[in-house]
């Protein structure tokens, strides 16, 4: 029988956990290359490539990015095996895994999964984060229990999933105090040629701006554009650009990173769904979330 080499697995998931080779090496007091070539050794096993260089880095493969959520079950696993046998009775928690795109403002899915928390019985939760026809291949193969969304499971997909609205909000324009001040009076007209820093074209409310820009006849002067939403708060943190956030969370965003509202933009919908594998939910810790942003967060 071919067994799994468990120190290799444990020195790459070490590896992804801290970035770099060279953190792991520091975590487990080893030398660098020794931690590299028991990684090669398991790409060796494995037959396959876990990373790839990117610039100075590495990023991991298509296969990596699967291993690397074994990993994470396996070691979660083993975490309560010490708790079972440090308090001697098993705690029998059940986990609750959820995929998150890099859109979906991280605020929204803090306070998503927030009820999840919370629960008398609450449940080890998993956060995965990846492209969104990833996660939802995953839903479908029940390695996920839920993926949250800024759109719903694209039909195309092929996939037997079901979308749950949680819910929509309008738009909130945010900058520093200087910026502010100089572009709040005659908004929205005064978003022209103001520096902007926006999400990437193939999110739904960058859709959904560019064409409310085009009907409004409003030609910002467009910095940055990203793909993750919470880079995009720390530009505009530093004065870079308006940008714009789910009014649900306005009041957080504002107060975490001391920037103002320079304007609201109704028209504009920010919508967010709950994607699940299984047309009736029976899973205790997704049906707190919907119950959450239906009565609570979207409602308000």
């Amino acid at each position: 029988m071919e067994w799994l080499n468990y120190h290799h697995l444990y020195y790459f998931w070490l590896t992804v956990k801290t970035g770099t080779v060279a953190g792991a090496a520091k975590s487990l007091h080893l030398a660098r290359p020794t931690v590299a070539a028991q990684i090669k050794e398991l790409e060796k096993s494995f037959g396959e490539k876990l990373f790839e260089k990117h610039g100075r880095g590495l990023v991991l493969t298509e296969f990596g990015a699967q291993i690397h959520q074994y990993a994470d079950e396996i070691f979660a696993i083993g975490h309560e095996l010490r708790e079972f046998v440090k308090l001697g009775h098993n705690i029998n928690r059940k986990r609750f895994v959820v995929g998150l795109p890099d859109v979906v403002p991280k605020h929204i899915a803090f306070e998503l999964l927030k009820p999840a928390l919370h629960m008398p019985e609450r449940p080890r939760t998993v956060c995965y984060e990846g492209k969104l026809v990833q996660l939802l291949t995953d839903l479908a193969l029940h390695k996920l229990d839920l993926v949250i969304s800024d759109a719903p499971a694209p039909t195309t997909l092929e996939l037997k999933l079901y979308n749950h609205k949680l819910g929509d909000c309008g738009i909130s324009m945010l900058a520093t105090p200087a910026l502010t001040k100089k572009y709040r009076k005659g908004f929205p007209n005064s978003l022209s040629d103001a520096p902007v820093l926006l999400p990437t074209e193939h999110t739904a409310v960058r859709r959904s701006l560019n064409l409310w820009m085009e009907e409004n006849d409003i030609f910002p002067e467009i910095v940055a554009e990203f793909e993750d939403s919470a880079l995009l708060k720390v530009f505009g943190q530093a004065g870079e650009g308006i940008f714009p956030v789910p009014t649900a969370i306005e009041s957080l965003i504002k107060k975490q990173f001391n920037v103002h509202l320079v304007g609201r933009v109704e028209e504009i919908r920010n919508t967010f769904f709950a994607i699940s594998a299984e047309k009736r939910i029976h899973h205790e810790a997704t049906l707190a979330v919907i119950r959450q942003a239906r009565n609570e967060l979207f409602e308000s």
